[in-house]
């Protein structure tokens, strides 16, 4: 396709995947600059013309303070620049995590920072498996929600797993682990059952109980989630399901967010493997557990539909 009317720009935390967006649609990487200061400030500058262009701007929010601040000043720099349109490309959206008042006297962070992005000037924004799909409605502008479960569904039909069985490590993830059985049907053409786990967390980032609800004695399980943070949750039901008489235990997840001793919980678990996209940068000689497949082209087409005005649902079926 023509690439004139539009260019792709990465922020601190976009440049790999943003180069293997543009290597699919065949256009080169727009030159952006940021400026440091010694008190840590920064400043954006577009080192070449938008004026007039549609700006898509790659950019995930994790470590999230930062990161989030540059994506908003590429947004400002690009509207005072005269761009026609911009759009948002957050392959992982930080504060997701807060969408809702579950407690007195708290923020929901997803809604201040969706205001923050459309306040800065964004026209769209194109995210991947956001941590609860209603955070599609924060938004008074379009959001086009993908799901990594399109890639991770084709690596596990690759490994071809005799006694496949899917978990979901939660029962509010057990709808993400319904459609994935359904995209894994469709790849193997067989039924793929599925079990739950039920967890209670006291604190952020703690498990203190949990126990698998369904038979997984025999089977080759496929915990699937969003994310992986401290990775305490997946290594946790990795044990409860090999307790339970699993054969072998591995993890897909959208993103790797991968903080704290999430490494050596990993390495030190009964995990055979974790897998997830590269909507956040993650160097895999930190952990051999994980594997990292691409969610680039995905994006890419969506760049494409969006440009050639065509419809992006028959490139996202959950």
């Amino acid at each position: 396709m023509e690439t004139s009317s539009y260019k792709v720009f990465a922020g601190s935390k976009g440049g790999a995947i943003a180069q293997r967006i543009c290597d699919h649609l065949g256009c080169p990487l727009g030159n952006v600059k940021i400026d440091r200061f010694s008190d840590g400030e920064f400043a954006v500058s577009f080192e070449e013309s938008v004026r007039g262009l549609s700006v898509y701007l790659v950019q995930s929010t994790c470590p999230n303070s930062d990161n989030l601040m540059e994506l908003l000043l590429m947004i400002d720099a690009a509207k005072r620049a005269s761009a026609y349109k911009v759009i948002a490309v957050i392959p992982y959206f930080g504060w997701a995590r807060q969408d809702r008042k579950d407690k007195p006297r708290v923020s929901i962070g997803a809604k201040l920072v969706a205001n923050m992005l459309q306040t800065a000037g964004a026209d769209r924004v194109i995210t991947v498996d956001l941590h609860a799909d209603q955070i599609q409605g924060f938004f008074d502008i379009p959001v086009d929600h993908l799901y990594g479960a399109n890639v991770l569904a084709k690596y596990v039909q690759s490994l071809e797993l005799e006694n496949l069985i899917v978990a979901s490590p939660d029962v509010g993830g057990s709808k993400r682990a319904a459609a994935f059985c359904k995209k894994l049907h469709v790849l193997t053409d067989r039924e793929v059952p599925m079990v739950i786990c039920y967890k209670h967390r006291p604190n952020f980032n703690q498990v203190s109980e949990m126990r698998v609800l369904g038979d997984v004695e025999d089977k080759d399980v496929v915990i699937v989630d969003d994310m992986a943070d401290t990775a305490g949750t997946l290594c946790k039901a990795a044990q409860v399901m090999k307790d339970a008489g699993a054969r072998s235990v591995r993890a897909v997840v959208a993103h790797g967010i991968m903080s704290g001793n999430a490494c050596t919980n990993i390495m030190d678990s009964q995990l055979e493997e974790v897998v997830f996209t590269d909507t956040i940068p993650f160097d895999t000689t930190r952990c051999p557990k994980v594997h990292v497949v691409s969610i680039a082209d995905p994006i890419a087409e969506t760049i494409l539909a969006i440009q050639e005005h065509r419809s992006i649902s028959e490139l996202n079926i959950r």
